[in-house]
């Protein structure tokens, strides 16, 4: 069942600009499996027409650019042991992500509203990635005993910090949120444009040239993430959690307090399957890195802490997910080739 009588995904040429728009709005434009077809077919098309110069992606009803996946249907599969059908989902979903990464043209997501998931996935690999003061930007993945996926194994440990990696820990095991401007700070986003002068920007864009987005933009000063990003290279630079933990606790501060409590909340499992999802990441190419993330949907679907996280946030909505005991190896998640 569809939101309207229209599309899921809706397609057009708009001057020297193919624009997609994800149109689901009562689901926050979450993707499902339809909206994966139609973008992959949307992409081939709009690769291969000589009148279009760039994409401009956005999403519906003003509260969200997209919300991420499907998971409650993906859950749905799991419970009915529809293995084929996860995998279906999820490969469907990654070649998109490998496509926008092929794109030759510029590829404009226009982020206003939640970003989380599957959408960072069809922006993050994409040019230029646009974002108003109304954009939350997210990867929540450990909170549902998931992982950072979409290709995001590649994106995260690449973002700016002076430790390597730490910033995208961070990111992917809290689950932090950011608003637009920290976006851009943490490297999620590559401009902040105010959202009263999106519609602008958007017209201004239908001529075919990308560099009108730097018109528009608005520099960013040092805000949040700069001055937390000393704590985050400290307690996030080490690579085990019992090494963050420790490290969080030695910080010793409001902030370093309310991140240990938030990795308490998380799956265990979730939490370790995504330290060794990025460290194999960071030395991978974004087709190795998506091969990963794929084999992983399974072990990681079929996981009891994946069923419950998902209830537990989405479903019944009670925030109290019961999680299994931590694992004692990653052998069933990740095999014994060692990274």
């Amino acid at each position: 069942m569809t939101d309207t009588a229209e599309p899921t995904v809706l397609l057009r040429q708009e001057g020297a600009a193919g624009t997609l728009l994800l149109n689901r709005p009562r689901a926050l434009n979450a993707l499902d499996l339809g909206m994966i077809a139609a973008l992959d077919a949307a992409i081939a098309g709009l690769r291969d027409d000589p009148a279009v110069r760039l994409v401009i992606l956005e999403g519906a009803g003003g509260k969200a650019f997209c919300a991420g996946g499907d998971v409650r249907r993906i859950r749905e599969l799991a419970l009915a042991g529809d293995a084929a059908g996860v995998h279906a989902f999820f490969a469907g979903e990654y070649a998109v992500n490998a496509a926008i990464a092929a794109f030759e043209k510029p590829w404009i997501s226009l982020i206003d509203g939640v970003c989380m998931g599957g959408g960072i996935g069809v922006s993050i690999h994409g040019s230029h990635r646009v974002v108003t003061e109304q954009a939350l930007l997210a990867m929540p993945e450990t909170a549902i005993a998931l992982f950072p996926d979409v290709g995001t194994s590649y994106a995260l440990p690449r973002l700016p910090s002076a430790t390597p990696g730490a910033m995208g820990r961070w990111l992917a095991l809290t689950g932090a949120r950011l608003r637009g401007a920290e976006a851009v700070e943490a490297g999620l986003a590559t401009h902040f444009v105010p959202r009263d002068r999106l519609p602008a920007l958007r017209t201004a864009l239908l001529d075919g040239d990308a560099s009108a987005i730097d018109r528009f933009a608005e520099t960013v000063p040092p805000g949040p993430i700069a001055a937390q990003r000393p704590a985050i290279d400290r307690c996030f630079g080490p690579t085990t959690l019992p090494a963050i933990q420790a490290a969080l606790a030695t910080e010793n501060t409001d902030w370093s307090r309310a991140q240990a409590a938030i990795l308490a909340r998380m799956s265990p499992t979730s939490l370790a399957v995504t330290l060794e999802l990025l460290r194999r990441g960071a030395t991978q190419d974004l087709a190795a890195c998506l091969a990963t993330e794929l084999a992983l949907t399974g072990p990681v679907t079929q996981h009891p802490d994946f069923a419950e996280g998902v209830r537990a946030v989405l479903v019944d909505k009670d925030n109290t997910p019961h999680w299994s005991p931590p694992p004692t190896d990653l052998v069933g998640f990740f095999g014994r080739d060692g990274g």
